[in-house]
């Protein structure tokens, strides 16, 4: 007879006691399980060229075009419809990529190690806010600042984090979430901490001042600098709990601007998905809902290791950004407790008296309260090529709980 319980508890024990460190850079293809050449990862789960969102397709377009394997959009387009090009989910390659999650051969990764379990994750460099590849943009510019970031933020940040011996990414989490982060969509603390880490290194290890100017800038001005690596290390907390037996604890959760699809941990591998939903948004001037994609991105690992939208009561000011009152970021945390198993033994809320965050989702609380876990996201264009145009806020679809509920009870005969 399995205790789900244990189960539960052996699972969200792995989550709180990983403790990921960024240690260098390196080409996706030298260092992810499983990469080659004609490959292209994206988030969320599996999906086909026939259901491809606006700013998948756009990112992949674009990636194609960076990797030198096609001149302009209309090849790169023709052929990802030829079945040359194999798509498969970040979060079966330990990665994890924000937005449409386009993660190509050729590009830098960091590489994040969970320090504990011995578990290797990865994720690209972050752009920025707007007219960005993950938004689905693929223009001129688009494809030059990916260039300047492939020949020179990313070999200087390498060069910076191997100077230093690695940053833990847990305590910067930590720390953030004492001065106003959630650790998804607001990260201005945690990028200010980590950019100022790198700095000092950056300045010594830089192959020229101009170059230091450049990155540390680049990195300063950025508040979202930290996410990817943020995002990679909340996928290495979360696979560390992965596959226990006769746990109800979701270990992944990921969209890709169709689907949104969850794991659990007691169920092994099986993507269990639905449509996914249209963002509760704040907009930027001249967007409306209509030309808004669907919910979108791996960024919601965040979650799943019991930060971001379950952590906003540490992040009143968020609302500003993704609509609302500071009392909704409170009423958001509250309710995430109601659906997860533990709080959290490192990651604490000043507002709350210092409560652990809500971690390790349960599909049984989920089912039963009828609460689905709340993300915090960007919202991008529904058509390639154009880019965010808001943020917001959303809940999963109900039905992947249930389902996977009653997939559990089939397997253990509960």
């Amino acid at each position: 007879m399995i205790n789900i319980t244990e189960a539960n508890q052996k699972v969200v024990d792995a989550f709180m006691e990983a403790r990921p460190v960024a240690t260098t850079m390196a080409k996706a293809i030298d260092v992810v399980p499983g990469m080659h050449e004609n490959m292209l990862l994206h988030a969320g789960p599996p999906v086909t060229y026939e259901r491809l969102s606006g700013p998948t397709r756009g990112a992949m377009m674009g990636a194609l075009i960076f990797e030198g394997k096609a001149k302009t959009p209309e090849e790169a387009d023709k052929l990802l419809r030829s079945g040359k090009i194999e798509f498969a989910p970040c979060n079966d390659h330990m990665c994890a990529g924000p937005m449409a999650g386009v993660i190509s051969p050729s590009m830098l990764v960091y590489v994040i190690e969970n320090k504990t379990h011995g578990i290797k994750t990865f994720s690209n460099l972050n752009e920025g806010r707007g007219k960005v590849l993950r938004m689905g943009a693929y223009s001129q510019d688009v494809l030059d600042k990916l260039h300047w970031m492939e020949t020179v933020l990313g070999p200087t940040v390498k060069g910076a984090l191997e100077a230093i011996g690695g940053v833990d990414i847990r305590a910067i989490i930590a720390k953030s979430l004492h001065m106003g982060d959630d650790g998804h969509n607001r990260e201005d603390a945690a990028s200010v901490l980590w950019s100022m880490q790198l700095a000092p290194y950056i300045a010594k290890t830089a192959k020229d001042s101009q170059t230091a100017f450049d990155v540390i800038k680049f990195l300063g001005e950025n508040a979202l600098s930290i996410l990817n690596p943020i995002m990679a290390s909340c996928k290495a907390m979360t696979a560390a709990g992965e596959n226990v037996e006769g746990s109800t604890v979701v270990t992944i959760m990921a969209r890709n601007g169709t689907d949104f699809g969850i794991k659990v941990s007691g169920l092994g591998d099986r993507w269990f998905t639905a449509q996914s939903p249209i963002v509760k948004a704040l907009y930027f001037p001249g967007f409306t809902e209509a030309d808004a994609c669907r919910d979108i991105g791996d960024s919601v690992i965040t979650e799943t290791a019991g930060i971001g939208g379950f952590a906003m009561a540490a992040a009143p000011a968020l609302v500003t950004f993704i609509g609302g009152v500071p009392k909704d970021a409170i009423n958001t945390t509250l309710d995430m407790y109601e659906i997860t198993f533990a709080e959290h033994k490192m990651f604490t809320i000043p507002y709350l008296d210092f409560r652990g965050t809500p971690t390790g989702v349960d599909i049984r609380k989920v089912v039963e309260k009828q609460i689905a876990p709340r993300v915090n996201t960007g919202v991008a264009h529904k058509d390639p090529g154009i880019g965010q145009v808001g943020a917001g806020v959303v809940s999963a679809p109900m039905s992947l709980f249930e389902d996977a509920l009653v997939a559990f009870a089939e397997k253990y005969g509960v």
